[in-house]
C-alpha cells in the first residue's frame, strides 16, 4: 500500500491533525506503593496543563480501586496493580491495572468530571487508556517482566526492585 497517494476512506486526517496540533505533554509522578484489598498498587499521579493530582484524589482513588480489587482473586489477581489518578484536561480517570494468572492483565477505567472523585463512575465498555495512560503502562509492563519475572532473588526483593521503578517526568 502507498501511503503517500490516497488514504483509505476510514482515515480521518482532520481528526488525526488536529489531535496532533493539540498534543502537549504531561507530568507523570511516583506517589508511592500502597496497600487496597491485600494487593500491593502502585501509585501514579498523572497531570493534564493547569491540572494536578490532590491527595484528596488519590484517596478516593484508593478506596475506588479497592472496591474494585476486593474482586481480584475471583478475576485471577495475582496481588500487584498500578493505580493511575489521571487530572485529564476534560475530566478525571482513574485506571486500575492488575497483573492476572497467565501472563494477562485486568483493566478498570473510572471516569468523572473534574475534580469531583465522588463522581467516578465505571467508563464505557471498549475505553482504553489514553496516550500519557499507555505510556506509564508501557512503563509499568518493563519493570514488571524486568524485575518480577525476569528477576532474581527472593520475591520481597523483586517486589521492592518493581515498587522502585517508576515513570516520572513530563510523557509525551
Amino acid at each position: 500500500m502507498d501511503l503517500h497517494g490516497e488514504l483509505p476512506s476510514a482515515v480521518d486526517a482532520d481528526g488525526l491533525l488536529g489531535l496532533a496540533e493539540g498534543h502537549h505533554d504531561r507530568t507523570v509522578r511516583p506517589a508511592g506503593t500502597r496497600e487496597a484489598a491485600g494487593h500491593l498498587v502502585k501509585v501514579y499521579a498523572l497531570e493534564a496543563p493547569g491540572r494536578t493530582v490532590t491527595e484528596a484524589g488519590t484517596d478516593a482513588a484508593l478506596e475506588l480501586a479497592g472496591a474494585h480489587l476486593a474482586l481480584g482473586r475471583l478475576r485471577g489477581s495475582l496481588g500487584l496493580s498500578v493505580l493511575i489518578v489521571h487530572s485529564g484536561g476534560d475530566g478525571d480517570y482513574v485506571l486500575v491495572h492488575t497483573w492476572i494468572e497467565g501472563h494477562m492483565s485486568d483493566l478498570a477505567v473510572f471516569t468523572g468530571p473534574a475534580g469531583r472523585p465522588e463522581e467516578l463512575r465505571p467508563g464505557r465498555s471498549g475505553l482504553a487508556p489514553c496516550v500519557w495512560e499507555a505510556a506509564v503502562l508501557a512503563h509499568e509492563r518493563e519493570a514488571f517482566s524486568r524485575h518480577v519475572l525476569g528477576g532474581t532473588g527472593a520475591l520481597p526483593d523483586r517486589l521492592a526492585a518493581w515498587s522502585a521503578d517508576t515513570a516520572e517526568g513530563p510523557v509525551h
